[in-house]
């Protein structure tokens, strides 16, 4: 059901009920300028130290325009192994299988592809349509550092406007980490009105996404 431009459901959203509200959203609900965004800094042209200052500073430039900006990278192992591991368990969403919140793992990661987490809040499901914005895979080019990200960005009937990336990269010590960066502001009077709620629903979905990488690569070994 719709109410109040949200895609509601009293259970576990079924997958018809997913195709229906993918059906209905229509197209980015944020800025044309900011499609990719967030997208991963190649290390290959600057070191850690100015990757991570490139990133303060896109950060200080979205949130002067409204964004909420939230980074979370957790270490999960390290060597070849673990990062395929890690970059399978991406592209069959076990990053996203929390029981409270969830994505269909038939899902294919590829540029175009619409999609729904759904989000348990209380009592309804909340249905949120999103669709992929880019695909990052050095994996595949020869002599790039292993790394692979997906970046979604928001349709119309989101909660909130904004893009997400999901990532796994080995770094020069051979350190696997699994990081989530999101930029969001609100887009439906309800997450204006929670807004505080919603930034610390935002850190608790990050810091569970990556317990539930850490745990698959726990039970994959």
């Amino acid at each position: 059901m719709v109410w109040g431009g949200l895609f509601l459901s009293l259970g576990r959203p079924t997958q018809e009920q997913q195709k229906s509200c993918l059906a209905a959203a229509g197209g980015f609900n944020y800025d044309a300028d900011l499609r990719g965004a967030t997208r991963l800094i190649s290390a290959s042209a600057s070191t850690a130290e100015s990757a991570a200052g490139a990133a303060e500073t896109s950060d200080k430039a979205l949130m002067e325009r409204g964004f909420f900006v939230n980074r979370s990278r957790v270490l999960i192992g390290s060597g070849a192994d673990t990062f395929v591991q890690a970059k399978t368990a991406l592209l069959s969403w076990r990053h996203l299988s929390l029981g409270w919140a969830n994505v269909e793992p038939e899902t294919v990661v590829k540029v175009g592809t619409r999609f729904c987490i759904c989000y348990k809040e209380v009592i309804p499901w909340v249905m949120l349509p999103l669709q992929i914005a880019y695909v990052m895979d050095g994996s595949k080019s020869k002599g790039s550092r292993s790394m692979f990200a997906f970046g979604s960005g928001t349709l119309q009937g989101h909660l909130l406007a904004g893009e997400e990336r999901f990532s796994v990269e080995v770094d020069e010590e051979d350190r696997v980490w699994y990081e989530v960066v999101s930029l969001s502001k609100p887009a439906h009077v309800l997450a204006t009105l929670c807004y505080p709620y919603v930034q610390l629903r935002q850190k608790h979905f990050a810091h569970q996404s990556g317990q539930a990488i850490r745990k698959h690569l726990s039970t994959a070994k």
